[in-house]
């Protein structure tokens, strides 16, 4: 296989730090079947782009998968679970409806101090269209009103491994207070339990990044370092 790295640019996630990317360089009949051996070696898509930090002083970034069939709701979970009853969720292979107007929504109000602000249609299909994978999209609703969205990918080695990769999602901010993101990776694993998938990564955890600590809170995982996976069984930040 071939790859190129990135120049270095400011970390996303730890002030004063920078970053380099490795970054899948062949242009493959296959990708999507490379995609789903590489994410098992700690990579991530975002567009059409396969890549994982590569930092040669830093290794904050570690990628987190959540074992679907062991795992276990916490007792805050279970409340949130009980809290939104009310919702359901379904799976979509494509696009149900038009989705941006949620998603800028959820911009300006949740992230108008971030990367991602001020949103455009173009920001938007750049990191959901992707040329050799189509994702799925777990969609939320409140009786008949689209709530969330979940832009998810499925992976298949086609041997010994499934997974999903919760690529990113997006919410009406009025749900907030109702723990809707962390509803909405609840439901991810319930859809993935039910299509018999082993794994549900959720990208990379800094446990120096406060607003990363929600992916600590979904046991067992495991977390890619070192070149290998490692379980994890407690909540570790």
């Amino acid at each position: 296989m071939r790859f190129g790295i990135t120049q270095v640019f400011p970390c996303s996630y730890l002030a004063n730090r920078h970053e380099q990317l490795l970054v899948y360089a062949e242009e493959d009949t296959d990708l999507a079947l490379r995609y789903s051996q590489l994410i098992q070696a700690g990579f991530r898509r975002s567009g059409d782009q396969v890549y994982r930090p590569h930092c040669p002083q830093c290794d904050a970034c570690q990628s987190v998968r959540v074992l679907v069939n062991t795992f276990t709701p916490s007792r805050s979970q279970k409340r949130v679970i009980r809290k939104n009853s009310h919702l359901h969720s379904v799976l979509s292979y494509t696009p149900g409806k038009d989705y941006y107007p949620l998603y800028e929504h959820y911009i300006c109000e949740r992230h108008a101090d971030g990367s991602m602000f001020p949103p455009s249609r173009d920001q938007f299909d750049s990191f959901i269209d992707c040329q050799w994978k189509q994702p799925v999209f777990i969609e939320a609703y409140d009786d008949d009103k689209l709530i969330a969205v979940a832009v998810t990918d499925i992976v298949d080695d086609r041997v010994s491994h499934s997974g999903m990769s919760a690529l990113y999602t997006f919410f009406d901010p009025a749900y907030s207070e109702s723990s809707i993101g962390t509803w909405m990776i609840l439901q991810q694993l319930q859809h993935a339990r039910t299509m018999g998938i082993d794994y549900l990564y959720l990208g990379y955890q800094v446990d120096a990044c406060p607003k990363m600590a929600y992916k600590t809170r979904f046991l067992p995982h495991e977390r890619f370092y070192h070149n290998k996976w490692h379980r994890i069984d407690k909540k570790t930040v």
